[in-house]
């Protein structure tokens, strides 16, 4: 920390005019109360829902870095009919950054057992100090580095709670979408350790390599002509009537629930012009395509489609579930929820146009992490 125990942190506002700032601010870094502790942020990675946040439905042909070499600033405009979708956070300086990984170098009364520990925590992450309730924390094993615990907070919880909602509504197969992502590539481990027959749905025949490399039985390929008929036979094999699709817009919900339809007509004996009545479900936890969601007329009509966020899905499940769940993911950190990064960037870096026009571009195997001590 710097001597007024201070340090600086990345902030995004949009303000009602329609003006976006990405900022580095100073702030104060506050002394640990009882059951508190400082975290020195050592590395977060930059994930799709930072972005969401970080630019929100800004015109990115209007961004434009400025501001000083210690105080960058980037500017942009939100373009008016866009407005009407951040009204909720319009005037409000939000700190980014949903989960990263450091070291604890301030504790309050009853937590000085873990000065020196390496921890995993959400929320303001694209900071260099946090201080936050101990019990925030998860603590990682001896000897991890904060890059082995950065993504530890919300993928593998993610990865988790998509099995464990499978298991608690009945399901016994997984479709996954954009499966070539650090999420998909992490779903698609514990699936195979789990036993969980799992189609994953990629955009490329490079990613569909990738997975298949990874051991992915059922892989296929939305950019195939044939895609179709593909995903027919593969959830044919696998029987999945649940899918989580973040795509979010377009056709993809409702082809995967025409397939499913397909799937279990052809299964019954006795045809109905409202298709299967077995029930399938698509839950939708992403939004890579922003264009309006189209379902079909083909997709019988046993079927529903709904949101899915990992967080209000721990809540249903308890406690003692995000407790069970937080101690297989330290077990497993380097092995199950291993993530792999790209490239490693400064605070300082997030304003540099070139690289906004990097990490804003989903690569899959390309995951910036960010490393506060890098500036």
């Amino acid at each position: 920390m710097a001597e007024d125990n201070s340090g600086f942190e990345v902030r995004s506002t949009i303000s009602a005019d329609g003006t976006f700032e990405l900022s580095l601010e100073r702030h104060e870094v506050r002394v640990p109360l009882p059951g508190e502790v400082t975290v020195r942020v050592e590395a977060a990675p930059i994930n799709p829902a930072d972005l969401l946040v970080m630019f929100g439905p800004v015109d990115t042909t209007s961004l434009e870095a400025i501001g000083s070499t210690d105080r960058p600033v980037v500017r942009g405009v939100v373009p008016p009919h866009r407005l009407a979708s951040v009204n909720n956070r319009l005037g409000q300086s939000l700190a980014i950054g949903n989960e990263g990984a450091g070291t604890i170098i301030a504790a309050g009364s009853g937590t000085t057992h873990l000065l020196g520990r390496v921890v995993a925590l959400r929320d303001g992450m694209f900071s260099q100090f946090r201080t936050v309730s101990a019990s925030d924390c998860l603590v990682l094993p001896e000897g991890s580095s904060a890059r082995d615990g950065a993504s530890a907070m919300i993928n593998p919880m993610t990865a988790l709670a998509m099995v464990e909602t499978m298991r608690r509504e009945g399901h016994t197969a997984l479709v996954n979408t954009a499966a070539a992502s650090t999420l998909g590539q992490m779903l698609n481990r514990l699936c195979q350790v789990e036993d969980v027959p799992l189609v994953n749905i990629v955009r490329s025949e490079q990613q569909a390599i990738l997975l298949r490399s990874a051991g992915a039985r059922y892989v296929v390929d939305s950019s195939n002509p044939d895609f179709q008929t593909q995903l027919l036979d593969a959830i044919d094999q696998t029987g999945a009537t649940l899918a989580y699709d973040s795509i979010g817009g377009g056709t993809m919900a409702s082809d995967i629930l025409h397939a499913m339809d397909q799937s279990q007509t052809r299964k019954s004996a006795v045809f109905s012009r409202y298709g299967s009545p077995v029930h399938r479900q698509v839950y939708i936890y992403g939004l890579l395509n922003t264009e309006d969601r189209v379902f079909r007329q083909n997709i019988g009509t046993a079927w529903s489609v709904a949101g899915w966020l990992m967080s209000w899905q721990m809540k249903k499940f308890g406690e003692e579930t995000e407790a069970l769940f937080h101690r297989r993911i330290v077990s497993e950190l380097k092995t199950t929820f291993r993530t792999e990064y790209g490239e490693e960037i400064g605070l300082s870096d997030l304003f540099r146009p070139e690289v906004i026009e990097l990490y804003r571009k989903p690569a899959s195997g390309r995951k910036f992490l960010v490393v506060p001590k890098a500036d």
